[in-house]
């Protein structure tokens, strides 16, 4: 066989998410765009904000010399030193360029601080329900990830958590806000994560990363936001992408932190520079950081999302649809109104309405709803979403 085994191993168990929105482009190639309502992909319909689009034509019509060519590794210093003045800012600790590393994306972060901090056989704690990329993340750098369940609430289970820590575990990666849930940890779980950590360092005698992911931190609710990241553990990264707040998910810009704190922090950032190059990245795209650098602070109308989630939660709580509101991101983790989620997810697709199975995310029993579309889409869908739900119930 040319394939590599463990490539088919991961192709079979390979994302819902895709397979979901493949399917849809089939669907909508056979009944009509306008008929198919997809709610499958976090694939953001807002467009970037006036403040990027300006730099990028400023970039694009008078192109600094030199800005389509090699730089360092990590990024332009330039970009680098204003996300390092924008996260101490943010995150109250005094960040300099060096403890930032410009990615391709938040999965080119991930990728470069797991290559970065693994050992072939180091675990990593991955919370259920989780963005099914992780494991492979995981899997890709030689590490075996071990799956804990969050509370039936979706907040993190400590006490699971701390079980699963063994003499193995190299790291937990936190999504915040959670794909798919939209929960936000407040500042005392993350407190109390972190003390749970820095006992199971004290007791194995190795450091334990606390790697956080967060491409959808400026996407909050009801006066929530992300607390502060950095501020309890030392040995702290964070893999942030600008997809989201920027409605950039095609350009692929984002980038790793390093905790100020952190031990051996040079060399941490040292060695992920030199992973960027090794993994194949070589750079993250450098318009992109410069039109960032120009941009920075500016997000897309998050205004048109929380209509977005009122239209929808309001529409799926009149149909008998159970969940909790999200509190951040886009998107809604119904509970099924059948034990089978994969059998509503066809029962949904019959009605030409695209969802992602829970299972895909590790926790049966519930769909994702990816809200992130045009307002007429979600309107138009709510009868079917309804008519759905009255027929599974009839099964």
């Amino acid at each position: 066989m040319t394939v590599a085994l463990g490539v088919q191993e991961a192709m079979k168990s390979a994302s819902w998410i895709r397979r979901m929105f493949e399917a849809g482009q089939a669907l909508k190639e056979q009944v009509g765009a306008d008929q198919v309502f997809d709610f499958s992909l976090g694939n953001p319909v807002l467009e970037p904000p006036e403040a990027f689009a300006s730099a990028l034509r400023e970039l694009t019509n008078a192109p600094p010399k030199g800005m389509h060519r090699y730089m360092p590794n990590a990024g332009f210093p330039s970009t680098r030193q204003c996300l390092a003045q924008a996260l101490s800012e943010e995150q109250q600790q005094p960040f300099v360029a060096n403890d930032v590393i410009m990615t391709v994306g938040a999965a080119g972060a991930l990728n470069v601080a797991l290559r970065t901090v693994l050992d072939p056989g180091d675990q990593v704690i991955v919370i259920a329900p989780y963005f099914v990329e992780y494991l492979f993340y995981v899997g890709t750098h030689g590490g075996e990830p071990r799956v804990v369940r969050a509370a039936d609430d979706f907040d993190l289970d400590l006490a699971a958590i701390e079980q699963a820590i063994t003499p193995k575990t190299k790291a937990i990666i936190v999504n915040t806000p959670n794909n798919p849930t939209g929960r936000i940890y407040t500042p005392q779980r993350i407190a109390e994560l972190a003390a749970l950590l820095e006992r199971a360092e004290q007791r194995y005698d190795r450091s334990i990363y606390l790697l956080f992911d967060t491409p959808y931190a400026k996407i909050t609710y009801d006066g929530r936001k992300n607390p502060p990241l950095f501020s309890d553990h030392k040995n702290t990264l964070l893999a942030h992408s600008h997809s989201k707040d920027l409605g950039l998910a095609g350009e692929r810009i984002g980038y790793l932190a390093i905790s100020p704190r952190a031990e051996h922090r040079s060399m941490l950032s040292d060695a992920a520079a030199f992973n960027n190059r090794v993994l194949g990245f070589i750079n993250a795209p450098a318009i992109m950081q410069l039109a960032l650098e120009r941009s920075l602070g500016a997000t897309v109308d998050v205004a048109s999302y929380r209509r977005a989630r009122k239209t929808i939660t309001e529409g799926l709580r009149d149909a008998g649809y159970q969940f909790a509101s999200p509190e951040g991101a886009f998107y809604l983790f119904p509970r099924c109104p059948i034990e089978d989620d994969l059998r509503f997810t066809e029962i949904l697709r019959e009605q030409h309405v695209l969802v992602v199975p829970g299972r895909g995310f590790g926790w049966p029993g519930y769909i994702r709803v990816a809200f992130c579309v045009e307002h007429e889409v979600i309107e138009r869908a709510l009868p079917r979403f309804a008519d759905a739900f009255t027929r599974a119930r009839q099964v």
